[in-house]
């Protein structure tokens, strides 16, 4: 039986868990799409009641789906799985690592956090072995090395994060029934996408349902435009001297991305409600003109969990889809993906933390969750057959093509700039302000922190 408790640490809501084998969601052995060869492999590591205490941010629902996948480690190694959840990871973690009273694997939904915690000596190095075989197999495996790579306590850097569940922001949403109406085709580059978007104007339609509106998170949604433009107009070596200001925020490379999202959030004819009216659109409440009748708007570019504020009823893969937000054909970047994620580290050494981190290389342990729902994978040795929801197979194949992944860079940037002035400035710049002035002065703010 599956022992649960609550209790409260430093204000922080933490569940925990004694994973038992007794709790395996799918019976080894019985349905060949797993790869149950991966499990059997797992065997051959015997731990005998060895305790692996892990922390991540994952509780309620989230919580049974991550113990479901560690049951299979606990059942095939016989290790004394202990998982604790918390809606206030970042702050308990660092409390744990200060009182030297660290779990064996920390999971960081923030990989500027573990980079943060490497420089001071709190993270475990995984070793060139472990890089190498994420480089291996992984789709667009050295994206996902680097994500992982941080500076250690000496300055030098090595691999300390392992990325395990991703989430995917570069989508474009649309009504499968309005496109077929107007004899509309999904755009295959971002120069198809901006001929669509002209098109539709053309036909006498608005292209773009843009909303920016989030409370007093407002402007977040044109940070990710933002940064898929980078991706589709600069290196990913640019992308990453942008998020670590070593390339500065005005620098021409960053003003042309933000430009980029102009060409289509401050174009008057291209957006609903007109480009006034993206700055105090709700997000949640933007995609709803692919639904009326007749479409107020044809195009919704939003990460994978927008379907939550669909009308009700609505069904993803008949009255909504989405396809890849893609790439200019002439800029030859390949097939970029922003997104976001979480990262396994070793915050405590033992036999038990190393099993644990050959345990998440098995593919058994990706398609567990993947069997379920809520999971993407860039591992090339899963079998998306075990994927239940062929929305979520779909988001997965994009990810398996990507040529480079990135994590959402407002997300790793300093939170006075990346949840502060890039929000701001970008309704400002919706509003009228031109991406140099924009630019300069979230430089600004960049500069006055440091």
């Amino acid at each position: 039986m599956k022992k649960m408790f609550l209790m409260t640490v430093a204000a922080a809501a933490l569940v925990a868990g004694s994973v038992t084998a007794q709790e395996l969601k799918f019976a080894p052995g019985e349905d060949s799409k797993f790869n149950w060869a991966s499990y059997e492999e797992l065997k051959k590591t015997q731990l005998n009641g060895e305790q692996l205490t892990i922390f991540g941010p994952w509780l309620g629902p989230d919580q049974v789906l991550v113990e479901s996948v560690l049951a299979y480690f606990a059942a095939a190694t016989g290790a004394d799985v202990r998982y604790t959840g918390s809606d206030s990871f970042e702050q308990q973690v660092v409390v744990d690592l200060e009182a030297g009273s660290a779990p064996n694997i920390s999971i960081f939904p923030q990989p500027g956090l573990a980079s943060d915690m490497a420089k001071r000596g709190f993270l475990t190095d995984l070793g060139a072995e472990n890089a190498s075989w994420l480089k291996d197999n992984y789709a667009a495996g050295q994206s996902w090395v680097d994500l992982g790579t941080y500076a250690g306590k000496d300055g030098n850097k090595a691999f300390y994060g392992f990325p395990f569940k991703t989430d995917l922001k570069s989508l474009v949403w649309y009504s499968p029934e309005n496109f077929e109406d107007a004899g509309y085709e999904v755009p295959q580059t971002m120069e198809e996408l901006k001929a669509l978007t002209e098109k539709i104007v053309a036909d006498g339609g608005t292209p773009w349902c843009i909303g920016l509106g989030s409370g007093a998170a407002t402007g977040w949604p044109a940070t990710d435009w933002v940064e898929d433009m980078m991706l589709r107009t600069a290196s990913p070596e640019d992308y990453d001297k942008w998020v670590s200001n070593e390339m500065k925020f005005d620098d021409p490379v960053v003003v042309n991305a933000i430009n980029e999202f102009g060409w289509f959030a401050k174009n008057d004819k291209f957006v609903v409600g007109g480009a006034g009216a993206v700055a105090s659109t709700d997000f949640r409440d933007s995609p709803k003109g692919l639904f009326a009748s007749p479409p107020q708007c044809y195009l919704h570019r939003q990460a994978s969990f927008i379907p939550s504020f669909f009308p009700e009823g609505t069904v993803v893969g008949e009255d909504a889809d989405f396809f890849y937000f893609p790439a200019y054909a002439e800029k030859n970047l390949g097939s970029p993906v922003l997104g976001a994620g979480t990262t396994f580290t070793i915050t405590k050494d033992s036999k038990a933390a190393r099993a644990f981190i050959e345990f998440l290389k098995s593919p058994i342990a990706h398609e567990v969750w993947m069997a379920q729902k809520g999971f993407l994978t860039p591992h090339k040795g899963v079998n998306p057959e075990v994927f239940t929801d062929p929305t979520v197979r779909k988001m997965n194949d994009i990810l398996l093509q990507a040529t480079t992944f990135r994590f959402d860079g407002s997300d790793l940037m300093p939170g006075a700039v990346g949840a502060g002035s890039f929000w701001t400035g970008m309704v400002d710049f919706v509003g009228g302000k031109s991406a140099e002035d924009v630019a300069k002065s979230i430089q600004a703010s960049w500069d006055g922190i440091k």
